[in-house]
């Protein structure tokens, strides 16, 4: 890890000769989620293959570009786009642009994603706010020798998700009159998706949905010292005993098709986190 604040600080001093303000908060924008970021106003668009040190987004639905302007009169940065393990990347190359939007000034992070869904009260196409994870990637992001300029050696997990903003969605859920859940997610590796005998696993363990990313960026986030808040979108059902072959296509179109609630949810956690200043 030694070698991280380097390359953070070389991205971070790229950005800021495009954009000059200070982020309050930083958003990752999952699969079929990228539409939010045509919402951002006096936008800075930096496609990643140009930033110092970032990776290069391959997977279908992910624009590969980092968006920086405002939201809710908030200055803030969001990934169009992330990045994944089973792409083969490194976890700490893939957590990398989490790093940099704490070293631009950032205090929030606001993840999203797509998920399957294990839980038979949920439905696809709802939305469920993180309330806890389990790592199952078989590896963490900040394996090796702990830089403090970074973060402590041993930072605590016990409340990875921030209680106020997990209380601050569900009222907004209520609010907008929609269904918004509070569960725990999974994160495997992938590509592929899960068996049935793996689904009635993940599901004995306690998890109430699975997907392929968000947990190594949320375990740097909270290493960082930043606040978290996470939301899924339950794009498949994954159920054991009735499951069926997932369609990419499929996944995205439901993703595209919750995008309203998303947007509800990031725009009114930034404008409380307004409220704050």
């Amino acid at each position: 890890m030694l070698e991280l604040y380097d390359q953070v600080q070389a991205a971070a001093d790229f950005i800021r000769e495009q954009w000059s303000e200070v982020p309050r908060a930083g958003i990752i924008l999952g699969t079929g989620l990228g539409g939010l970021a045509e919402q951002i106003e006096s936008a800075v668009a930096i496609d990643y293959e140009k930033i110092p040190h970032f990776p290069q987004s391959t997977s279908v639905g992910h624009a590969g570009r980092l968006i920086c302007g405002r939201l809710e009169g908030l200055p803030i940065m969001a990934m169009e786009g992330r990045f994944h393990q089973y792409e083969g990347y490194p976890l700490d190359q893939i957590t990398l642009p989490v790093r940099v939007m704490k070293a631009l000034g950032a205090e929030l992070m606001i993840v999203t994603q797509a998920v399957g869904g294990m839980n038979p009260l949920h439905r696809s196409g709802d939305v469920m706010i993180v309330d806890d994870h389990i790592n199952l990637m078989g590896d963490n992001p900040l394996v090796g020798i702990n830089d403090e300029r970074l973060g402590v050696r041993f930072p605590d997990m016990s409340a990875p998700y921030t209680p106020e903003l997990i209380d601050v969605g569900l009222h907004i859920a209520r609010r907008e009159d929609f269904v918004a859940h509070r569960g725990v997610m999974v994160a495997v590796t992938g590509p592929n998706l899960e068996t049935r005998a793996e689904y009635r696993f993940l599901r004995t363990i306690g998890a109430d949905v699975v997907g392929m990313s968000t947990v190594p960026e949320v375990i740097v986030a909270v290493h960082s010292e930043m606040r978290v808040f996470g939301v899924s979108v339950i794009t498949d059902m994954c159920l054991p005993d009735s499951l069926k072959p997932a369609v990419v296509e499929e996944i995205i179109a439901i993703a595209n098709g919750a995008e309203p609630k998303l947007r509800a949810l990031v725009l009114g956690i930034l404008a409380h986190e307004a409220s704050r200043s």
